[in-house]
This record gives C-alpha cells, sequence and structure tokens, in this order.
C-alpha cells in the first residue's frame, strides 16, 4: 500500500505543482488587472455633485473592466489546467469562437454602443448634470450608462440616445458660457449718448452683487454691428458661469431699456411690410411712408 501511493503521489506531485502555479500566475495577473483598472478611476477633486458623479461613473468603469479581464484569465487559466491534463479542448474552444462570433454578428450595435460609451466615460466628454446637444438635441443629461444617454429638453421630454448613434456632442456647461445682445436703435439716437448709456448699464450689472458672482466677463460693448436707413444695431456681449447666459442676458436687457428710457433715448420702432404682387422697388418705396 505505502508503494502505491508512493506511485500515486509520484504521478500526482508534477500536476499539482503546474495546477498550483497556473493558480498563481492567474492570481498575479488578477492582481495587475485591478491594479490597472484602478488607474481609470478619477478621485472628485472637489465635493460638488459633478466631481462625485464623475469618480462614480469611472468606479463603475473600472469594475466593468476588471471583472470582464478577470473572467478572461480565469478561463484562460482553466484551458491551460485542462490541457495539463490532456483532455481535449480544441472543440470546446471551436465551440466557444463560433457561438462569440455569432453573438457578435447579433450584437453588433450593442457592442459599438458600449465602446461608445467607454470612450464617453474615459475622455470625461459630459456627466450627468452636464447641458448637451447631441444632434439637434439639446438638454440635462439624467442618466449616463455604457450603452445609452438619456436627456431632458427645454420641453420636459426624456430622450434616450444609444451611445453608438452619438457623433459629435456639444458641452454646453464647461468652462463659461457666452451670450451676445442686440440693441436695435431709432436713426436718429445719438450714438455717443447711447454707447454711455449702454456702458451704464453694463457697469451697473457687474457691480450688482446678486448678478457678479455670474459672471466670467463683461458685459462688454462691440460696437455697432449693422446700420441701414432704418435701424442700426449696437452688440454687447457676455461671458457667464456655465448655462447662466440666458437669465444673465434678460437681466442685462431689462438694465439697458431702464436706462435707454431714463436717458430719453429712442429705440428703432420701424416694421418691415412685405407686400404681396408688388415689385421691390415699389415695396422700396413704400416702407417708408408706412414706417412714419
Amino acid at each position: 500500500m505505502p508503494t502505491s501511493f508512493n506511485h500515486w503521489l509520484d504521478l500526482a506531485f508534477p500536476y499539482a505543482l503546474k495546477l498550483l502555479g497556473i493558480f498563481v500566475v492567474a492570481l498575479v495577473l488578477n492582481r495587475l488587472l485591478r491594479g490597472v483598472t484602478n488607474l481609470v478611476i478619477k478621485r472628485a477633486s472637489a465635493p460638488n455633485r459633478p466631481a462625485q458623479l464623475r469618480e462614480q461613473q469611472t468606479r463603475t468603469l473600472a469594475g466593468i473592466l476588471y471583472s470582464t479581464g478577470s473572467k478572461i484569465v480565469w478561463i484562460v487559466a482553466l484551458l491551460t489546467a485542462l490541457s495539463e491534463f490532456h483532455i481535449n479542448i480544441t472543440a470546446a474552444v471551436t465551440l466557444a469562437g463560433l457561438a462569440s462570433l455569432a453573438v457578435g454578428f447579433g450584437a453588433q450595435t450593442l457592442v459599438q454602443d458600449l465602446i461608445m460609451g467607454f470612450y464617453i466615460v474615459l475622455e470625461d466628454q459630459y456627466v450627468v448634470g452636464d447641458t448637451v446637444q447631441i444632434a439637434e438635441n439639446i438638454g440635462r443629461v439624467e442618466h449616463l450608462t455604457l450603452r445609452r444617454t438619456v436627456i431632458r429638453d427645454p420641453r420636459g421630454a426624456l430622450i434616450t440616445i444609444a451611445n453608438g448613434e452619438i457623433r459629435t456632442v456639444s458641452n454646453l456647461s464647461r468652462d463659461w458660457s457666452q451670450a451676445f445682445v442686440d440693441v436695435s436703435l431709432a436713426p436718429e439716437s445719438p450714438i455717443e449718448r447711447t454707447l454711455q448709456a449702454l456702458e451704464t448699464a453694463a457697469a451697473g450689472l457687474r457691480g450688482d452683487p446678486a448678478w457678479s458672482q455670474t459672471l466670467v466677463d463683461g458685459p462688454r460693448i462691440l460696437g455697432v454691428q449693422s446700420l441701414d436707413r432704418t435701424s442700426s444695431t449696437v452688440r454687447l456681449q457676455v461671458r457667464t458661469a456655465p448655462t447662466r447666459q440666458d437669465e444673465v442676458a434678460r437681466e442685462l436687457r431689462r438694465r439697458i431699456q431702464i436706462e435707454l428710457q431714463k436717458q430719453g433715448i429712442p429705440i428703432s420702432i420701424v416694421q418691415r411690410i412685405e407686400l404681396a404682387g408688388v415689385s421691390r422697388s415699389a415695396q422700396e418705396a413704400i416702407q417708408p411712408d408706412a414706417a412714419s
């Protein structure tokens, strides 16, 4: 009996060492994979919500990468162990390859969505809470996964977009936003007094503590944007905190109107009239009379 046991031990010992070596190598590869995938995680640099969401998304991405890579490592380790016992794995590998090929052909769109979602998260193109424009859709990102992006547009509708269909993204929530305010003036308005009034309104907005924190640059007067016999248009530019441009522009227009009324500067009240069936020269002759 001892002789048979020793003989069996001599036969099993090399296989046990090989299995142990395969297990150790697979374990080391998993440890290395964990360290590499942890490099994907972007730690929150601030306690605000966007930074925390960014960290959570990269943690999810790192978890998916580690889980997929770990499964591949253990499958390869299992196949290697089976081959050590002289078990023919060719049929199993061929069957698995054919199954993967069939699934790949049937899920090309899904794979494309996942790849694009991976790059969206990895490159930090946008996160939940950002306002973005994707094709013709503009809205706030409500939900983001590797497969789809869900935004809520100004109407309140939830729009689901497959990540694989996204080609160009305009992120409207990064760094700063910009607005232009055009003021249309009557031809008789004194331009120097008008510019001074506009500067007074702009300075009032800059000096208001309730609004100054939303401003990045300006408001500044760019000058006369257009000029014709019916009116002249002066343009102002203002840069604001992300997504605050509309409300700042509305407040700037309100202050401009108050200042112009205070100084008695008229704005343009000329209306353009199109007459069907009348020649262009006749229309041009009629418009000044209609405006007066």
